[in-house]
């Protein structure tokens, strides 16, 4: 079984020691850093499997260094905060974070975080589409095993959650998905956050689309209008 290694993220030293204690403890590698520029620089020369990352950093926050990192891969993120607020919570998961603590957080609850996302994470991967798979509906084009998309031959620039979104509407067209669900499928069961970041998403989609058939089913959610159906 893999040792997999976790970049621990923040500038408070105590924090820091205290969850590289458990997650040592649970068999997990980690490496500590007190900014985003140690970040990065690791990041380009030795990347981890897994980030836990404070928003809160000198110089550059964990929402920038988040947004530069789902530019170019998907490796997961956890993003922790001392702030409770909702808008944090919703725009660090539209940046592309893959879960949200708050702090004061338990450790022992951030060591099941991160098990259950390694573990989502080997079930997408063992699932994952053969190489050179797409989907086409309409003007609308996913490569999937590129995860990238294209709109009347235009490519789209799209984040990881953007995509999910997307190729779940295109995986099942014209069905009305509630809100509920569409966060259970995009965000995974563990995320108990509010559907507005479901909203936040769709709006994203229809600016960089701006034609993208989603239509709004009032009282329930959204679905994806295939041509001629």
């Amino acid at each position: 079984m893999k040792s997999y290694q976790i970049a621990v993220v923040d500038d408070d030293h105590q924090i820091r020691e205290i969850v590289e204690a458990y997650l040592e403890k649970e068999g997990y590698r980690t490496i500590l850093l007190s900014s985003a520029e140690e970040a990065w620089e690791l990041w380009r020369n030795d990347p981890p499997d897994m980030w836990v990352l404070d928003i809160m950093l000198p110089g550059m926050s964990g929402f920038d260094f988040c947004r530069n990192i789902r530019k170019e891969a998907e490796v997961p993120i956890i993003m922790i905060s001392a702030r409770d607020e909702e808008v944090d919570k919703v725009l660090g998961l539209e940046l592309g974070s893959d879960d949200y603590l708050t702090k004061p957080f338990s450790p022992r609850e951030l060591v099941a975080r991160v098990n259950r996302l390694f573990h989502r994470i080997g079930s997408i991967r063992q699932s994952a589409p053969k190489q050179g798979a797409a989907m086409e509906i309409g003007d609308l084009k996913l490569s999937l095993e590129e995860r990238r998309v294209f709109w009347q031959g235009l490519e789209i620039e799209m984040t990881l959650k953007e995509f999910k979104l997307l190729q779940t509407f295109a995986e099942h067209p014209n069905r009305a998905f509630s809100r509920e669900e569409l966060l259970t499928l995009v965000w995974g069961e563990d995320y108990y956050g509010s559907d507005r970041a479901i909203d936040d998403l769709v709006k994203r989609l229809r600016r960089k689309i701006n034609e993208l058939p989603v239509e709004t089913v009032w009282g329930h959610g959204y679905r994806l209008r295939e041509e001629g159906k």
